[in-house]
């Protein structure tokens, strides 16, 4: 098991199956060898040789929508690792700064008021929350003295708190039903609005910090053993918390701005794959990124094929699966947590 886990040849191909699987099931169920015929036909700059609703269904509704579910799966797990080795708590994942409920706060202004006079849309004002919302809480954080583990995650939980309580009040002073149904919606995730158009930032922001992190194995290591030996070692861990803090808030913000809040992958998905990899960042890395992707692509999967009416959205999905999951990792054993 821990070689299947320690593989990214075989996680890659597991990948490569679970998503050919999402795209072949859904509504208007399609055979698995007519998927593969019509995206390597549309790759190579071809006409597939298939009915054309079949070929847009797959080509301009499913293979964005699995991409979108893959990249947004490895950014939170990727985000996750760095956070919980960053403020060295197990627990921590990330929304514990308050990023995704910045976010709620952002969309929310925007679905039920309109952002057309700022020239902005729900993902623009979603960001813009979620970058606030760190911003306060490395303010916070930061008052006084050098930044802590413990305040930084008390910070994240007071202004996780207050933005939501804001968000809250504006849905509840809205007279807007419609909008305040919108609202709902994207605050519970979703990934039903995944066009090749909105991929691109997504796809850019996780390929580069992935790219980034991975160059930073050995820093990740060192502030998952402490402070005091990060010293030793020559290495600013308050700098470099700072540092990555701001980079997990621009992936995570960007991500919540494309496919609304969607919890618990960044808090399992790392327990999860430290529990058969062990905590050194060489494999746990690599190994989460992909199965982060697996996880929410099945995720994605379950919520369109659960209901006949329409789309579940993807976070109640996550939290259904990842819920459990995650009390079983927490009670199940000390080795979970890499020990």
């Amino acid at each position: 098991m821990n070689r299947f886990f320690a593989a990214p040849l075989v996680l890659a191909l597991l990948l490569g199956f679970v998503a050919l699987l999402a795209m072949s099931l859904g509504s208007v169920s399609v055979p698995a060898g007519e998927v593969a015929a019509i995206v390597t036909a549309k790759l190579m700059g071809a006409v597939p040789a298939a009915d054309p609703a079949i070929t847009d269904i797959i080509w301009e509704l499913r293979v964005p929508r699995v991409l979108l579910a893959m990249t947004a799966g490895a950014g939170l797990a990727l985000a996750g690792v760095v956070m919980q080795a960053s403020v060295q708590n197990s627990l921590a994942e990330p929304f514990i700064l308050g990023i995704a409920s910045g976010a709620a706060v952002g969309a929310t202004l925007s679905i039920l008021f309109g952002s057309a006079a700022i020239g902005l849309g729900v993902p623009g004002c979603a960001f813009l929350g979620a970058i606030g919302a760190t911003a306060a809480v490395l303010l916070l954080a930061g008052i006084g003295r050098r930044v802590s583990t413990v305040k930084l995650v008390l910070a994240g939980a007071a202004i996780s708190a207050l933005c939501t309580a804001a968000t809250n009040f504006i849905v509840y002073m809205a007279a807007d039903a419609d909008g305040m149904q919108s609202a709902a919606f994207w605050t519970m995730g979703s990934l039903a609005d995944a066009k090749w158009h909105s991929l691109f930032l997504p796809v850019l922001i996780v390929t580069a910090l992935a790219i980034y992190f991975l160059s930073q194995l050995r820093t990740l290591d060192v502030l998952l053993l402490g402070e005091d030996l990060a010293v030793t070692l020559g290495i600013d861990a308050s700098r470099r918390r700072r540092i990555y803090m701001a980079l997990l808030a621009l992936l995570t913000g960007v991500l919540v701005a494309t496919c609304g809040i969607i919890g618990f992958v960044g808090l399992v998905v790392p327990h999860l794959v430290r529990a058969f990899t062990g905590a050194s960042h060489k494999r746990l890395l690599p190994a989460a990124l992909f199965v982060g992707a697996i996880f929410l692509v099945v995720a994605d999967l379950l919520s369109r094929v659960l209901l006949s009416a329409g789309d579940l959205p993807i976070g109640i999905i996550t939290a259904l699966i990842g819920a459990p999951l995650f009390m079983k990792l927490l009670f199940g054993g000390g080795r979970n947590f890499g020990g």
